[in-house]
């Protein structure tokens, strides 16, 4: 009995002690997840089981087994096909790369679906127009020719894009030969750093050139020239000697002197400054004098352009004078400017001391 005495308080104070700490357990609880709901998505497991790529480039001429499978370990870097012609894609069956790799411990392969493998060979590509400017640039400053960017350069033999190793050099020039009569070259190019790779030769012809005004329609005699009657393009310099257009605003405005044809270039001999006023065209003579302007009719005797110096009949006193194109139909006569002279005193002369 006394034993069960001495037990229940014991007990008591347990069940004290436990109601003092359950609370603050629960507030830390609370605590910590302030305002959180529901439960953590659950975490998905990294799969590393070797899969099967859809689509690859490979940078050399060996495809392998990383490149076509996806944790591929340490079986990464053994080959296993040859890749395609650089710049080139080709496929291979799913079934045939699994084959493969079975050789080398791959008893399992995910494939997803995927039934043929793109492999891509990555290649750094040079177009025709990459070409000739390299040939351009190799002629430069042979005898007769200028810069690069005046050179018109084409190539005989059905030229094609190149398309070179990523890792491989600009094309450099190893023999060169040029005719400044004919106009013909022969280049050789070899490509520092290319595996296996041909020297590269081209043949045709150079011609240097320069910008010009060019007509896109036929012109007559006198016809003012409008910006959509000319375009800038680029002439062979033979063809362009001489003094020439070579901007739009050189020719727009400006009346021609002779009818010019389709594609003829523009030269400032060809043209002249249009007519404002005509021949037997009546016109308005403008008479100034500090103060006073005086407008009357006349009768212009010959055309001018704007600031020419033409005669004119004037209506009213049938006299002849000279006046300046100031508009169309408008002469102005200014009033002749009189200058006097003052005559000076005579100096004196101090006589010598």
């Amino acid at each position: 009995m006394l034993s069960t005495i001495l037990r229940r308080p014991a007990l008591a104070a347990v069940l004290m002690m436990l109601a003092t700490v359950t609370p603050a357990v629960a507030q830390v609880t609370v605590q910590v997840n302030p305002g959180v709901t529901g439960s953590l998505p659950p975490t998905t497991p990294v799969s590393t089981t070797p899969a099967l790529k859809r689509d690859v480039t490979v940078m050399g001429e060996i495809v392998r087994i990383g490149d076509l499978i996806e944790n591929a370990g340490a079986s990464a870097r053994v080959p296993i096909f040859r890749a395609p012609d650089l710049g080139q894609t080709g496929t291979v069956a799913a079934a045939r790369v699994i084959e493969a790799v079975r050789a080398h411990g791959f008893t399992i392969v995910e494939t997803h679906g995927v039934t043929d493998v793109a492999v891509t060979r990555a290649s750094h590509m040079l177009t025709v127009k990459d070409i000739e400017a390299r040939i351009a640039e190799a002629l430069a400053g042979q005898p007769g020719l200028g810069e690069a960017k005046n050179l018109s350069v084409t190539i005989e033999r059905d030229a094609r894009p190149l398309h070179l190793d990523p890792a491989a050099g600009e094309l450099q020039p190893t023999r060169l030969y040029y005719d400044p009569r004919s106009g013909r070259y022969d280049v050789t190019f070899e490509i520092p750093g290319a595996a296996r790779r041909a020297p590269l030769r081209f043949v045709g012809t150079v011609v240097e050139t320069v910008e010009a005004a060019v007509l896109m329609r036929a012109l007559g005699r006198g016809d003012i020239v409008k910006t959509a009657d000319v375009a800038i393009e680029r002439k062979p310099k033979a063809e362009a000697r001489g003094d020439i257009a070579t901007s739009v605003t050189d020719v727009v405005g400006f009346a021609t002197r002779r009818a010019l044809r389709v594609g003829e270039i523009v030269r400032p001999a060809d043209l002249t400054k249009p007519d404002v006023v005509q021949r037997n065209e009546t016109v308005s003579i403008v008479y100034q004098v500090p103060g006073m302007v005086l407008t009357m009719r006349g009768k212009a005797l010959e055309a001018g352009a704007q600031g020419d110096t033409v005669n004119v009949l004037n209506l009213q006193s049938k006299r002849t004078i000279q006046g300046t194109v100031t508009g169309p139909s408008q002469v102005m006569v200014a009033a002749p400017i009189r200058v006097t002279t003052q005559a000076s005193a005579p100096a004196s002369v101090q006589p010598a001391e």
